[in-house]
């Protein structure tokens, strides 16, 4: 019969860091920047690079009767 109260070793193994976890991170980094690409090309359709041109006249002719 074997004695059950003999001490037993427990190893546990916990991994930290390195590789593995990072390609979400990767995804979202990627979807920004291709986005911000697709906005700058398209800024004109998008309305983003319009400019603006306001006329102001010399003179305002006023009439006092």
């Amino acid at each position: 019969m074997s004695d059950d109260n003999t001490p037993r070793e427990h190893t546990t193994i916990v991994e930290t860091g390195g590789g593995g976890g990072g390609g979400g991170v990767l995804a979202v980094v990627l979807l920004i920047i291709v986005v911000l690409v697709l906005l700058f090309l398209f800024r004109d359709q998008l309305g983003f690079g319009k400019k603006t041109e306001v006329n102001i006249p010399d003179k305002i002719q006023v009439n006092v009767n």
